[in-house]
């Protein structure tokens, strides 16, 4: 039976321990002036032609999401088991009156909400630019581009949790982090069309493994939901626009909610199972 208030408390805790953490502070910081910075390049190369606008705007975003967000997630989720771990903070709150669940769930809520913190100041900052220079045209698209971007980080920080729950040490942690952020990296576009040209895949097959990369998922829907249409990613865009419709977007975002779920309850029962040290 999990305790609500325990779950709190520590949620608490790691939201104060968040506002001295060197990288999230780091990852704040550099996600605001880089998204401020495409914004005002955006909207400098496509107010002459009267394109500039929230949705528009917003799609310049994209690329540097998909770099970004990721890699705080893994990283910062790599750190905070392992982390408690490494310094014997973690002996002396599982003495406590807590479990092992309670804890885990405690870390994650508090380490998600302070991460959300850190996007939304680069988003708001980024949001009013936009609006004081293009107004408020596509506000419901950049929206829609934030709510995404918040699943991807939750669910990398899903995956750094359970590399977290794993593994010892912190820097081995933060090794299998960072190599698993080029994995995912490299396994965008790059490595899907690779993949499509040795094993001759057909379409349907080619976007079902699009599927099986949260950063993937996260680019079809980011730009279903700006462009209304997939005909930029070819016969795989078109193939999913003719097969799931209007629902395509929300199946999207399911699966991509799935890379929550599944990380966090892998981790949860490694985290119950092994030792403390």
């Amino acid at each position: 039976m999990i305790d609500i208030d325990n779950v709190l408390i520590l949620m608490q805790k790691e939201l104060r321990d968040a506002r001295r953490n060197r990288w999230l502070l780091l990852y704040a910081a550099a996600f605001a002036v880089l998204s401020l910075a495409l914004a005002w390049l955006a909207l400098a190369g496509m107010g002459n032609y009267g394109l500039a606008g929230f949705g528009r705007t917003g799609a310049s975003l994209i690329n540097l999401i998909l770099m970004i967000v990721p890699l705080m997630g893994l990283t910062l989720g790599a750190l905070s088991l392992a982390g408690e771990r490494e310094k014997g903070t973690l002996v002396y709150l599982l003495a406590q009156p807590i479990s092992k669940v309670e804890l885990l769930l405690g870390k994650f809520i508090g380490l998600s909400l302070a991460l959300l913190a850190a996007l939304g100041m680069g988003f708001g900052l980024t949001g009013l630019l936009i609006a004081a220079s293009a107004g408020g045209t596509d506000v419901r698209a950049y929206l829609m581009l934030v709510a995404l971007t918040f699943v991807l980080a939750v669910a990398s920080l899903s995956l750094g949790f359970l590399i977290s729950a794993a593994v010892q040490h912190s820097a081995t942690a933060v090794g299998i982090a960072l190599f698993l952020w080029l994995l995912l990296v490299f396994l965008g576009d790059l490595g899907v069309m690779g993949t499509a040209v040795v094993l001759r895949l057909k379409v349907n097959e080619l976007f079902a493994l699009a599927l099986t990369n949260p950063l993937q998922l996260f680019k079809i829907a980011a730009i279903l939901n700006i462009r209304e249409n997939l005909e930029l990613l070819g016969p795989a865009g078109v193939y999913a626009m003719r097969t799931y419709g209007q629902a395509l977007l929300p199946v999207l975002a399911g699966f991509l909610l799935l890379w929550v779920l599944i990380p966090l309850a892998i981790a949860q029962q490694i985290f119950k199972r092994r030792g403390v040290l």
